[in-house]
């Protein structure tokens, strides 16, 4: 039974950390175009087809800037968090291969490399999901005039991922120390 559920936790583990590591690719932030970055690029096209160009570009640029209006507020391109976060996309790939790695070792009975139990299995699960935590709380150039990040998809998958981790970890330590004998140091008295 408790090697059921020891294996069954290096699993989840395994997953979570495949999961997190492919992640990392998928879309973090939505980027928008504010109310006033739509105003700033209407007001700018204007004045390059004013000082540049003939009456033509001139009616051109004045129908496609009436357009930019619509643009404020939606979405109009994601980024991941391998394009956004240079310093922590490496560590959350670190923290997921080394998972990964260590959960898979100890599924297959495979010692020597990485001898790493479920209680450190689950400490990389923590410190990627506090990684992801708060890249989701404090976004990456914050809010500015222009654009706006928003959060997409793909961060709520890295948050569940780690969190499968953290899960697993424990599921497969939790199994681990209930085979354990007790020791006996001494008699009673």
């Amino acid at each position: 039974m408790g090697g059921d559920r020891s294996a069954l936790g290096l699993l989840i583990a395994a997953l979570g950390a495949a999961v997190l590591a492919i992640s990392v690719f998928l879309p973090w932030y939505g980027v928008s175009i504010t109310a006033s970055g739509a105003a700033s690029a209407q007001q700018e096209l204007a004045a390059v087809a004013q000082q540049y160009g003939n009456t033509n570009l001139q009616t051109t640029a004045s129908e496609v800037g009436a357009a930019f209006g619509t643009l404020a507020g939606r979405q109009v391109a994601t980024v991941s968090a391998h394009d956004v976060l240079k310093d922590l996309s490496p560590m959350l790939l670190v923290l997921a291969g080394v998972s990964l790695l260590a959960s898979l070792l100890r599924l297959a009975g495979i010692g020597g490399l990485i001898e790493a139990g479920g209680g450190q299995i689950a400490l990389a699960g923590g410190v990627a999901a506090i990684v992801v935590l708060f890249r989701m709380l404090t976004r990456p150039g914050g809010q500015t005039e222009f654009v706006s990040l928003s959060l997409s998809w793909g961060a709520w998958l890295a948050l569940l991922s780690a969190l499968a981790i953290v899960v697993g970890g424990l599921v497969s330590g939790s199994s681990q120390a209930r085979r354990r004998p007790a020791h006996n140091y001494g008699p009673l008295t």
